[in-house]
């Protein structure tokens, strides 16, 4: 117990130096293991993991999931999903930040990038927000929030990396995060109606679109229906894997960009430069975290920390909510990804000893990077935002996410309190 925890100290000290996480966690598990079990089962394990992440069939839906979401970006869809969610409640107060969060639904579902889908709508959303008059904290803050959306509703990178390290079904944790996403995206939705009530001037209606003018919006959207039919529905359908789904997925997206003109020779260059920088870092990320888990699984780490719960007295499900509470805590200080990584060997175990299911408490994780993505100061989504638009100071956006922190949290007690929410879904795919 005492290696691994001088492993986790040496992690953050490492950190603390502006060492990148990825090669932290990587050497601090090598040289862990060397001292643990010797320098030969070091090399040759951490050898292990590397060939074996690099050649494993099933992590080849990442990229492919990568590239579906950059494609989809460069086609256009995502103005096409904003045009219409604003045709249809874009006249009530508030109407564009609503049409936000109803776009960033939609994109999610064929993108699976929290930071992609913030991004986008940022190019998309934002012009019109500022022309109506929306204030700068309120825009910031649905942009960056509805962004998150991006990897509860599937698909989404952050469950199959989960499902991956854990050994988790994925299509089981892709139909898992369906509701729970559907639920934020209300709660979201209903942080908007209580701001906009209270300050009424800072987010007026838009014009009311005639029901024509509705219908052709709904049809230029038919490209995204198509996405999210072919790659979830035969996911579900159990007519193809998760890995196959993300092919179709990200031919269907090049195809898209294509026929519509978006995919010169020089974008398509810069997407799949931009899908190799992603999956490379995403990779290291893996390895890294891989060889540092290995290296706690040596330890007796796992095993006391689940004897020492058990000696505690606490309920399974208050050993949950104190883990979503360090990861709250933890989530304003680290990189999400990071973070999960870090943990997960040393959480996970324990969640599923005390008899608790892995897709219900991948959904929860799922949940936890969503609250860390849009928590100052370290939020990825806010500084995303705020390299995207410079007129806009960091201090508004910091402002203008905590509404939606503190509905997120509330989802995340909900979904603790009631797991059939993000089980029943699972229980019926194949």
């Amino acid at each position: 117990m005492t290696a691994a925890l001088l492993g986790f100290a040496a992690i953050f000290a490492l950190a603390l130096m502006r060492v990148p996480l990825a090669f932290a966690m990587g050497l601090v598990g090598f040289v862990g293991i060397g001292l643990t079990r010797g320098w030969n089962p070091a090399l040759a394990s951490s050898a292990q993991v590397v060939y074996e992440t690099g050649f494993a069939y099933t992590l080849s839906v990442i990229p492919l999931f990568i590239l579906m979401g950059n494609f989809v970006a460069r086609a256009g869809l995502a103005h096409e999903l904003f045009q219409a969610a604003y045709a249809f409640i874009g006249h009530v107060r508030g109407g564009l930040a609503h049409a936000t969060v109803a776009a960033c639904a939609g994109f999610g579902a064929i993108c699976g990038s929290s930071i992609a889908t913030a991004a986008t709508m940022s190019r998309v959303a934002y012009p019109s927000m500022r022309k109506l008059g929306y204030s700068d904290e309120l825009s910031t803050g649905v942009m960056a929030a509805g962004g998150t959306l991006g990897i509860m509703i599937p698909p989404s990178t952050i469950m199959v990396i989960y499902g991956i390290i854990t050994q988790t079904n994925i299509g089981k944790l892709f139909a898992a995060g369906v509701l729970p996403g559907l639920i934020t995206a209300l709660g979201l939705m209903a942080a908007i109606a209580i701001i906009t009530s209270r300050d009424p001037e800072h987010a007026p209606p838009g014009e009311r679109a005639s029901w024509p003018e509705r219908w052709r919006a709904l049809r230029g959207i038919w490209g995204v229906a198509v996405l999210v039919i072919v790659v979830l529905g035969g996911i579900y359908g159990g007519f193809f894997t998760a890995t196959e789904g993300a092919g179709f997925g990200a031919f269907g997206a090049f195809l898209f960009a294509l026929f519509r003109g978006r995919l010169t020779p020089a974008v398509l260059f810069q997407v799949l430069v931009e899908s190799a920088r992603t999956t490379a870092m995403l990779f290291t990320l893996l390895i890294a975290a891989t060889i540092f888990a290995n290296f706690v699984n040596f330890t007796t780490l796992p095993g006391d920390l689940k004897d020492w719960i058990t000696q505690m007295g606490l309920s399974p499900t208050m050993v949950v909510v104190a883990m979503m509470a360090i990861y709250v805590l933890l989530g304003t200080v680290m990189e999400e990804l990071t973070m999960v990584l870090l943990t997960i060997p040393l959480f996970f175990p324990i969640v599923t000893g005390l008899g608790f299911d892995p897709v219900w408490f991948g959904v929860l994780i799922v949940m936890i990077v969503q609250i860390g993505l849009i928590s100052p100061p370290v939020g990825m989504n806010l500084f995303v935002l705020n390299s995207l638009l410079p007129s806009v100071g960091l201090g508004h956006i910091f402002r203008g996410c905590w509404p939606f922190v503190l509905v997120m949290i509330a989802v995340l007690g909900v979904l603790i309190a009631f797991p059939q929410i993000s089980l029943w879904l699972p229980s019926l795919v194949a």
